[in-house]
């Protein structure tokens, strides 16, 4: 397909050169046998194809009405390129000038932020948007469209002609013509105008969903910034002002000077599609975790799909194509940043290179490289060209890492790639714990603490899963609005710094390990690695995958010799929480150092050369690799299937494959730390805040191990196999680990002795008292509230096991269970939850004692969640209303009985139990609520 032929295809020309574009396309190595055309069928808009035949018709006379070419652009600054510009400087004023067979063509258009505020996501290096656009001429103006590529059939199908006017593209700035070349009969247009008084990016609505209060484009005062053309691309900047003009709900910015008003630089890269360069697009499976571009397909009604999905990946082409492993005729490069520092340049490219092993796999020898951006060098890093790894200073992000890239939307191939690093990652491991315990002014255990951050609601909903906690704090449901990041990522990556942070505090805790020590350093050094490693991986085309961390068992974790040749993890695609060692244990790695058996797999089926004509003959050798998706080092977890709450395995933040174990070795880690800090006591002349800060991390690591744990009950495997790959889709967990896992629960969480702290540690929680810009101090609760957090964690723990959702695939399992196989089921789990919470009313052999008020908080919940359920206030099923019902009457019982032996108990424990009889007997005469 060459250049000719592109250009008939994207001007729609279906005249006498028709037939030779169909038959062209039909007998390319790249389009044939696919479904149907990679290309799609609407690249041009019928409307305007007309307008511009008509305009070629009047064209003498219609030129007669713009000023002349060479007026407009007199002591213009001339910059030829992929289009050619003239910039006036003094006025500003920037003309681009399109040339015929430039309009109706497709551009592809890559928006980031070329500075930020450094807080609330507005970070320099942020990818806004990419789009495909085209320059359409309709009567006397230009119109910047985008096509609607979703829908396509193959050329020269009869449905191809339907598809735009079915579909509608998208026009998003129309601009007059200020003069048409007399001889080249090329348009020239105010770009100036598009791009300065034009919010061509959407920022101005976005910042009253990101900021919670609106701020307006002042076009008066943006300007432009870098104008620059090469021969394939261009590159602009637009700096725009944003101002609250006057409003009164002007939002509090920290991190600006005066809130009411502030500046947001875009960069600009249009860039040509690639044509006829031997890309060949490769179609997808879901069994193997890549990002897709998809459209619908109208040519052939008999498919089963009727979506045609291509993984996104680059062009890698063998030097020797016969060589079993060969150097790539180009290679992916990636430049790191001047702005990154010295001491961390070696960590980062290891991590970007620890993925030429996997290549090797696919046929590649040192696939990727890394090269150091010069401190002098005369290119910008957002420049399209440039594939760089980012260093961003930030206020309040801790999002740690993105990696983001830039896809034709029409084949898959990745044309562009950038990895965004917070600047102040490495302060956050190594000093500032309260960083991550203490977003604000408040704690939280789940979520970001500040209520209008877009992370809070979008970081509850992740955890809890739709387990329903009255009375919990939620925040507005704020939207992020800019396509180029997805929010639960952003969200979870930002969460990733309280993760991370137990790391130096472990080591500050149980090693005590300084903070400037050779060991603080192999830690760092290890995690840069392997969050650079997980960012250029999303740059290859791979997704998360959050089955990744299960490779190995407990007690290899910290084997060297397993770590650093087999993995520490399937693969880095997961988010991988810091290894820790559990006591008595010799820390191994912090980090993995490799990339795992599932990356080389992935990099294989998206990079490894078929001798195959086309994408459909492709297919066999595919199907071949994925199927092997069935061996447990294979599995693959997105991001879908861990919303679900089903499968333990699938999940964030774990490690090992028993994670029972694991988890359980975190918790015994999390009560060690507390028992240094309740022996630790700050130097003399040194504020306590730091001891509050750590316990409360310390405290988050705890809860989010126990809600790990409690995703064994009712837990079902699940793997994306297809049949013949070796295994069904769903498998339930055994009724033995569901059963440990409530055991471990009650022992770790609902026991009377699970959390117990002493009074000198208590009164050491004095949280930090400084009050300035930037940083607001606790003022409620002042106090550390011990009692309030240990039942919210025993709260959603509870309520998380006994959801509606959970009870309900409890019941199913029975169903689903092969006969004589043993099942966890719902009489198992009330009985086992009530012996755990009302031991001291239960326990026919124990002895009657005091129940201290954590406890009793803990058991009016229990007793509240069943009330919820018999009086139908919770759609759950009608087999555990009626065990609720049931309970509530042998709790009811067994109260009886510990009243009349009441003698040597506490008032509380007495008026306790008295007040939760007489609930339940209310509960159980109730009238019954009505669905």
């Amino acid at each position: 397909m060459n250049q000719v032929f592109a250009s008939i295809l994207s001007r729609k020309l279906y005249l006498g050169s028709s037939l030779a574009a169909i038959w062209m396309a039909m007998a390319s190595p790249v389009w044939a046998g696919l479904p149907s055309s990679g290309v799609p069928s609407h690249l041009g808009s019928e409307k305007g194809l007309v307008a511009q035949s008509q305009e070629e018709s009047a064209k003498e006379e219609e030129e007669s009405e713009f000023k002349p070419f060479n007026e407009v652009v007199k002591d213009a600054r001339k910059i030829e390129g992929l289009f050619t510009l003239y910039h006036h400087r003094n006025t500003g004023k920037l003309y681009l000038e399109i040339q015929p067979e430039q309009l109706n063509r497709n551009f592809l258009c890559v928006m980031t932020l070329a500075t930020g505020i450094g807080e609330a996501g507005l970070f320099r290096g942020m990818p806004i948007s990419d789009i495909l656009v085209q320059f359409r001429r309709v009567q006397n103006r230009v119109q910047l469209v985008v096509p609607n590529v979703n829908f396509r059939a193959r050329p020269g199908d009869p449905v191809e002609r339907s598809l735009s006017r079915a579909f509608s593209d998208s026009t998003l700035i129309s601009v007059p013509i200020q003069s048409i070349h007399p001889t080249r009969k090329t348009l020239l247009i105010d770009f100036g105008e598009v791009l300065t008084r034009r919010d061509l990016p959407g920022i101005a609505p976005a910042l009253a969903s990101i900021l919670g209060a609106p701020y307006l484009l002042d076009p008066e005062s943006s300007s432009l910034g870098t104008v620059e053309a090469f021969p394939l691309n261009v590159e602009l900047e637009a700096v725009y002002r944003f101002t609250s003009a006057g409003n009164a709900s002007t939002s509090y910015l920290p991190s600006l000077p005066d809130s009411r008003a502030f500046n947001l630089a875009v960069h600009y890269s249009f860039s040509e599609l690639p044509v006829s360069n031997g890309y060949r697009p490769r179609l997808a499976d879901e069994r193997v975790g890549y990002f897709v571009t998809a459209y619908k397909d109208f040519s052939n009604d008999s498919r089963r799909d009727p979506f045609v999905r291509y993984i996104n990946r680059w062009h890698l082409e063998k030097q020797d194509p016969n060589a079993p492993l060969s150097p790539p005729k180009e290679p992916i490069v990636f430049w790191i940043e001047n702005t990154v520092p010295v001491e961390y340049r070696d960590a980062i490219q290891e991590g970007v290179v620890m993925w030429n092993r996997a290549f090797e796999q696919a046929g590649f020898l040192n696939a990727i490289e890394v090269r150091q951006m010069p401190d002098d060098a005369d290119w910008n890093p957002a420049d399209i060209r440039y594939n760089t790894i980012r260093w961003s200073a930030t206020f309040d992000s801790g999002f740690l890492g993105l990696g983001p890239s830039r896809v034709n939307p029409l084949t898959g191939q990745i044309l562009d790639a950038d990895i965004l690093i917070d600047a102040d990652v490495v302060r956050f491991i190594r000093r500032e714990y309260r960083t991550f315990s203490n977003s604000g002014n408040s704690e939280s255990l789940v979520g970001a603490t500040d209520a209008r951050h877009p992370c809070t609601s979008t970081l509850q909903q992740l955890y809890l899963r739709g387990t329903q906690i009255p009375q919990l704090p939620t925040a507005t449901d704020v939207r992020w609005p800019f396509p180029g990041v997805d929010l639960p990522e952003l969200c979870l990556k930002m969460e990733s710094t309280r993760q991370f942070s137990m790391g130096a505090i472990a080591m500050t805790l149980l090693h005590s390990i300084p903070p400037s020590s050779t060991e603080m350093d192999k830690f760092v050094n290890q995690y840069l690695s392997y969050l650079i490693a997980h960012e250029v991986g999303h740059t290859l085309g791979l997704r998360h995958n959050f089955h990744g961390s299960t490779l190995l068992a407990p007690e290899e974790l910290n084997n060297l010799e397993m770590t650093r040749t087999r993995g520490m993890v399937s693969s880095v695609m997961d988010y991988v929480p810091v290894n820790l060692a559990p006591p008595g244990v010799e820390q191994g790695d912090y980090f993995p150092v490799i990339v795992g058996p599932y990356d080389r797999w992935a990099i294989e089926y998206g990079y490894k050369p078929f001798n195959a004509p086309n994408p459909v003959a492709e297919l066999p050798y595919l199907r071949q690799i994925a199927q092997r998706s069935g061996e447990p080092e294979l599995a693959y977890a997105a991001d879908e299937d861990t919303l679900a709450g089903l499968d333990p395995a699938a999940n964030w933040y774990d490690l090992s494959n028993n994670m029972l174990v694991y988890s359980q070795w975190q918790l015994e880690n999390a009560q060690a730390m507390w028992s240094r800090l309740n022996r630790r006591t700050p130097i003399a002349g040194e504020s306590y805040s730091e001891m509050r800060d750590m316990f409360h991390a310390v405290f988050v690591y705890y809860f989010q191990h126990a809600m790990n744990i409690s995703l064994y009950v009712g837990g079902q495997s699940f793997s994306r196999n297809f049949a013949g790959d070796g295994r069904l889709p769903f498998e339930a967990i055994s009724a033995t680990k569901q059963r440990q896992a409530l055991q471990t629960l009650n022992q770790y969480v609902f026991a009377a002795d699970a959390f117990e702290f002493t009074p000198q540690l208590l009164n050491q929680l004095a949280p930090s008292r400084w009050w300035h810009w930037g940083t607001v101090p606790i003022i409620f609760p002042l106090e550390y509230p011990i009692g309030d957090r240990i039942f919210l964690l025993q709260q959603i723990v509870l309520r998380n096991l006994l959801s509606p959702v959970r009870l309900s695939r409890l019941r199913d399992m029975e169903l689903k269970a092969e006969p004589g196989k043993e099942v966890l089921a719902l009489p198992e789990l009330f009985e086992t939850l009530q012996t755990g919470i009302w031991t001291e009313v239960v326990d026919r052999n124990a002895s009657s004692r005091d129940i201290t008020s954590i406890r009793r908080a803990l058991q009016r919940e229990y007793v509240e969640v069943l009330i919820e359920m018999v009086l139908k206030n919770q759609p759950v099923p009608e087999d555990a209303r009626t065990l609720a019902w049931y309970n509530l009457h042998q709790l009811r019982d067994r109260i009886n009985v510990t009243l009349r032996r009441s003698g040597n108990l506490d008032v509380y424990t007495q008026a306790h139990l008295a007040q939760t009889r007489d609930r339940i007997n209310k509960a159980l005469e109730a009238p019954l609520l009505t669905r």
